[in-house]
């Protein structure tokens, strides 16, 4: 997309409306008395539209883990061609059989800028993940840099739903449903099946996502914290209605079972002029996390920061969790107030989206914004020598820290490697330096 071509997506998303909640039962309308009134599948919809079901989840799922909405658009999405085989570029999918499974911690700078004109699809680059897309369990891991908008092409993802974390340039998101701003400190929820395409508000565009084969996300429950606390609800914005009615030549990509699939369509799927359910997009601003933390002593764990869950079928463990280290307050006394040293029976993939991690040296060689680390179940991690050495001797006056936004995908199973990513020329040599030089300090 041309500077011009920048700009007028920045206006379009400076201007959007939203509908606030997060798992509301939405409905919004494109033009008024497209809604049917009182049923979902009338005999002849307003306006000659088609009615169409999209399904999240199985129809005889437990209420409270239904998902489903229903689209009326100008076009039912079973008007189309064939489906070819497509080229995958760097994307790939569970199950990850490229390299066994590494207990090592590794850590990668960041992407490096695209060669030629990239947009959001092409430029997405995997790291690894576990489970199995046919089998919808697992996550995977992957990373974009993008420097051309989606034109005239769409995507959907029949695998999983995907949660996009901007960390440089800001998205603006064409659904089905609407119209959706991702900046950088925002994160945007796709649904499985969900097609969209990414137009760039800024000359490129860098970030993170992670594919979710199992359960949905849902917000984590709340326990003793009460009613209130962590991701608010009414905080997560949904679109409003917008719908494309272009014809012409129009590329669709499925991502089925771990590969691309393409088709020619002679007019835009984004044709929705009215919809009413619960399986729709989101964005969420992470500055609005309300941060839980201890007024007394010792770090609670990270768990507390979490921001969204894809429960697993076992109660308390996540298939995923989405975790957010937002800017807070640290006044515990007594206290190692960085991340304490620890080994997780749970995988942590970190990532950075502004300023540094209170746990790991920024700067050249260090934990900078865009790059990533992964510690693989049981690996022992914790601070960094320099970290540790500054905390232990550090006056214990209560601490605000503002200029740091970092996140964990954290998965209940190991994660895999690519190839791509093991010998990855951004790969990080040497990560284990950062915890020589810690000293004994033990006297009997």
């Amino acid at each position: 997309m041309t500077g011009t071509g920048n700009e007028q997506a920045g206006k379009t998303a400076e201007g959007l409306a939203y509908s606030l909640g997060f798992g509301n039962e939405h409905s919004s309308e494109a033009v008024p008395g497209a809604l049917p009134a009182g049923r979902n599948s009338p005999q002849r919809a307003p306006l000659g539209l088609y009615a169409e079901q999209l399904s999240g989840s199985a129809f005889t799922e437990p209420r409270s883990h239904n998902r489903r909405s229903w689209l009326y658009r100008i076009r039912p999405s079973a008007a189309h061609p064939p489906f070819v085989r497509a080229d995958q570029g760097a994307l790939r999918s569970a199950p990850f059989t490229d390299c066994v499974p590494d207990p090592n911690r590794l850590r990668w700078n960041p992407l490096p800028e695209p060669a030629g004109p990239v947009d959001f699809l092409d430029g997405l680059w995997t790291l690894g993940g576990n489970g199995d897309a046919t089998q919808r369990t697992g996550m995977a891991v992957h990373l974009y840099y993008a420097n051309a908008s989606m034109s005239e092409r769409v995507f959907s993802d029949a695998d999983g739903e995907l949660l996009i974390v901007p960390e440089r340039g800001g998205l603006l998101l064409r659904t089905e449903f609407g119209l959706l701003r991702a900046l950088p400190g925002e994160v945007a929820l796709i649904p499985r099946g969900v097609r969209f395409r990414v137009e760039l508000l800024d000359a490129t565009a860098r970030g993170y996502v992670c594919e979710n084969y199992g359960r949905p996300f849902q917000l984590p429950d709340l326990g003793p914290i009460g009613a209130n606390g962590l991701a608010n609800a009414r905080d997560f914005r949904a679109p409003v209605a917008a719908y494309e009615d272009i014809e012409g030549p129009f590329e669709v990509v499925n991502k089925f079972c771990g590969h691309l699939w393409k088709a020619v369509y002679d007019h835009s799927p984004l044709d929705v002029v009215t919809w009413h359910g619960n399986h729709v997009p989101y964005v969420y601003d992470l500055h609005r996390f309300n941060v839980i933390g201890s007024i007394s002593y010792d770090h609670p764990d990270p768990s507390i920061f979490t921001v969204l869950t894809a429960p697993s079928d076992t109660p308390g463990l996540a298939g995923v969790d989405f975790v957010v280290f937002a800017p807070r307050w640290l006044v515990g006394e007594d206290t190692f107030r960085p991340p304490y040293f620890h080994r997780n029976v749970m995988t942590e993939y970190m990532g950075l989206i502004e300023g540094a991690y209170d746990a790991k040296t920024a700067g050249p060689g260090g934990f900078v914004p865009g790059g990533g680390s992964l510690h693989n179940m049981m690996s022992a991690h914790g601070p960094d020598r320099e970290t540790f050495d500054r905390a232990s001797a550090a006056e214990l006056a209560p601490q605000k820290i503002t200029d740091g936004l970092a996140f964990m995908f954290e998965t209940r199973w190991p994660l895999t490697l690519t190839e791509q990513a093991r010998d990855a020329g951004h790969l990080q040599r040497g990560y284990d330096d950062v915890w020589q030089g810690l000293q004994r300090h033990f006297r009997p």
